[in-house]
């Protein structure tokens, strides 16, 4: 096997690391309120999060992973230690945030880290501005977004169901939550995964293993295994963050949180734009508490996931330019 094709098997190896990561670090999207609300135990939950992840891989496109994969930094500055770094950089950022329990966002991590390389091998010249404008824009409008649809939810299905006892309430939102879940899901899955899809053509098409930036269709079926695969372990510790700290839920609010995110990530991967999945599902969340009143929202914890968020590109890029440059010092390449 020669070095060029050990190279680029080693770096679709770690992608899909990153994928496996992504679907452990945001499994909390997929999971936390339909376990928080008791709807389903932590087991059969991500079990339900990871079926509908993989069925994403069947028809939903790869507009997301086009431009996460040509549409962001130009591919005349790419090499294997610019992938390398950036993919580095998205897997130390999301293990840190990971352990201590913070809801950041895996694909902001992927978008920093890949933008830090880039920037650390060609300078800011790297980056290509219209795919970078409207990835920043969803940075702020995706929870937004997520919160506002929740919150009209909620005031169209509370006056819909008015008239019910809560107990009767309480039962058909039971059921109607395992088909929100399985939507946002699939939704969690359409955007996510593929943005390693994104990547993999990336080193794919560098290599000259691709004629064109095309996404082939076993790097969609590996993309959605590996996030599958990493759901099925699930992150635990941003469970808990996101399905009981931030507010309490009851299935009917886990129903318009779950609802309202899906809407936002189908609406976000049929534009071809790389949303947070993790802000999206906080958003909506805090939406939904917000319905009942303002004090039901514990805003601390927001600020700090907020910071969170906000801390997310300039740390990861910063871990990927680091990782570049002793590569480039350590290995002598470009």
């Amino acid at each position: 096997m020669d070095a060029a094709l050990l190279t680029v098997l080693i770096l679709i190896a770690v992608a899909l690391l990153f994928d496996f990561i992504n679907g452990f670090h945001d499994a909390a999207n997929s999971i936390a309120t339909v376990v928080s609300t008791r709807v389903l135990t932590p087991g059969q939950a991500v079990v339900w999060a990871a079926l509908f992840n993989f069925l994403a891989a069947f028809g939903f496109g790869t507009a997301v992973a086009r431009t996460i994969g040509s549409g962001m930094i130009d591919l005349a500055v790419v090499t294997s230690a610019v992938i390398f770094g950036g993919l580095m950089g998205a897997i130390v950022w999301d293990l840190i945030t990971w352990y201590i329990g913070l809801p950041t966002s895996s694909s902001h991590a992927l978008v920093g880290g890949y933008a830090g390389a880039a920037l650390a091998k060609a300078g800011w010249g790297s980056l290509i501005t219209s795919g970078w404008t409207k990835t920043l824009i969803f940075i702020v409008f995706a929870p937004l977004l997520g919160m506002v649809i929740a919150l009209l939810l909620s005031v169209v299905t509370l006056w819909m169901f008015r008239g019910f006892s809560p107990r009767r309430v309480d039962s058909w939102f039971r059921r109607l939550q395992l088909i929100s879940a399985a939507l946002y899901s699939l939704g969690h899955g359409t955007n996510d995964a593929q943005k390693t899809m994104g990547i993999i053509a990336g080193v794919l098409f560098t290599g000259g293993y691709l004629e064109a930036f095309t996404i082939p269709f076993w790097v969609i079926l590996a993309a959605h295994a590996a996030i599958a695969a990493g759901t099925l372990i699930g992150g635990w510790r941003i469970v808990h963050t996101l399905g009981s700290k931030i507010t309490k839920l009851q299935p009917f609010g886990g129903f318009a949180a779950e609802s309202s995110g899906a809407i936002t990530l189908f609406l976000a991967s049929g534009f071809g734009i790389p949303v947070s999945t993790t802000h999206t599902i906080t958003g909506a969340v805090v939406g939904v508490g917000a319905i009942k009143r303002l004090s039901a929202v514990r805003w601390g914890i927001a600020r700090q996931i907020v910071w969170a968020w906000v801390l997310t590109i300039p740390a990861s890029a910063a871990i990927a330019a680091l990782t570049y440059k002793l590569i480039a010092i350590l290995f002598g390449v470009a």
